[in-house]
């Protein structure tokens, strides 16, 4: 670690809460240099939702690069480019009924997140963008100042202008209807709210909490959206590809947004980002918004392959299977230690086990770490024990897994 600690930037971060130099992986599972064998609930903050190394991705690259294949190709044309968006067609779109143009932007979520709002402010001739208490878009101007968390606004002396914050559902308890809230100030002349060009929300709150909203505040915040005539865009970047067990995580909940926001796990553990626009709204002239690295053909091969899962509803079916077991463990603790009155709260493959004592979460992560287990926090106190293992994680592994975090958090319980 001595050439790392002495040359990479302070900025560096997960390698904090996960000091090891790791080597190889496979599936749900890492290894160090030493051979030290770790279980991956953590996935790349939701990148890997496929799993390390998927053998069908894997096998794809091989044989693309050994037959000389276009690696980088700015936006132009390629049969990996071609054959990834007939695939998402026939695998997502049509099957779903969608029409969506796609844009691929830069290379990692913030920039679809800035090429949504751009757009948006573009098309109705407004500035103010709405976004939610506690929401994460990403870090780049635009995105970070959407983004809620204090901690990435402090001395970064970034401009908020332009964005508003709203309490996202449930931010004062059940019993206030927040979306009433933001209708109250959209009509209200003296609110001091402009009407926003678009309204940006995560269905699932992944940084800020594991905060869920609900299908009814959802469908409301629609109806909102088409109220005003603003647009609706949905961050699905980490809560997409499947980790809410349907390809989108608002599929069931029978809602349509404007626009959304992809990265992540599309790649197949290479970044790729898109942005979905419906039709009417690409108003983009050419070249109006670039970026050298729009399009990652390795990515694409990846992303064609792993589609491939969509094609019926068996991983649905095994992420539902897995929540079960996940929620159950979780539940289980929290009954058990009653004293740290801890939260079980998830969907799908995303889950978190809130401790609203200060510090810790951020113990048991450490704990668990030493344990061979990778497990970060979230939250605006990181509060939150984040659960977000690959989709693919064999059941075996992942009740080893949850025993041993479950190991940790009463041995941190116990020295507290």
């Amino acid at each position: 670690m001595k050439i790392i600690e002495s040359l990479e930037s302070n900025v560096r971060s997960y390698i904090r809460s996960f000091p090891a130099v790791f080597d190889m992986a496979e599936g749900a599972v890492i290894y160090d240099e030493q051979g030290n064998k770790y279980i991956d609930f953590f996935a790349g903050a939701g990148v890997l939702n496929y799993g390390h190394n998927n053998p069908k991705v894997i096998n794809a690259w091989i044989d693309y690069l050994q037959n000389n294949r276009i690696v980088h190709s700015l936006d132009k044309a390629t049969v990996a480019k071609r054959n990834f968006m007939q695939k998402f067609s026939d695998t997502i779109l049509v099957p779903k009924n969608l029409e969506y143009k796609l844009q691929f932007t830069g290379p990692t979520g913030t920039n679809a997140v800035e090429a949504a709002l751009k757009l948006a402010r573009m098309v109705k001739k407004r500035s103010n963008i709405i976004a939610f208490t506690n929401g994460y878009h990403g870090l780049t101007m635009g995105s970070l100042a959407i983004t809620g968390n204090q901690f990435y606004h402090d001395k970064a002396y970034s401009l908020r202008i332009n964005v508003y914050h709203v309490p996202f559902d449930g931010y004062f308890g059940k019993d206030v209807d927040t979306i009433n809230y933001l209708r109250k100030l959209l009509i209200d002349p003296g609110s001091g709210i402009e009407i926003p060009a678009a309204i940006i929300v995560e269905t699932i709150q992944g940084e800020g909490g594991i905060n869920i909203a609900s299908e009814t505040w959802l469908k409301k915040l629609q109806a909102l959206c088409r109220e005003f005539n603003i647009l609706f865009i949905i961050d699905d970047i980490q809560v997409g590809n499947g980790r809410t067990g349907t390809f989108f995580s608002f599929e069931k909940i029978g809602i349509l947004p404007d626009m959304i926001c992809l990265s992540k796990s599309i790649g197949g553990g290479l970044p790729m980002a898109l942005l979905l626009i419906r039709p009417e709204l690409d108003q983009w002239l050419p070249g109006k918004h670039t970026g050298t690295f729009r399009g990652n053909n390795l990515a694409f091969v990846a992303a064609t392959e792993l589609l491939g899962y969509w094609e019926n509803d068996d991983l649905t079916k095994a992420v539902e299977y897995k929540s079960k077991i996940i929620q159950k463990s979780l539940q289980k603790l929290a009954d058990e230690l009653p004293e740290l009155q801890m939260q079980a709260r998830g969907r799908g493959m995303i889950w978190g086990l809130e401790m609203p004592k200060e510090g810790l979460a951020k113990q048991v992560s450490s704990r668990a770490f030493k344990k061979k287990i990778l497990v970060e926090t979230c939250g605006s106190n990181s509060q939150v024990v984040k659960f977000l293992p690959p989709l693919i994680i064999e059941e075996e592994v992942l009740n080893i897994g949850l025993n041993k975090l479950s190991e940790a958090v009463r041995e941190v319980f116990a020295e507290n």
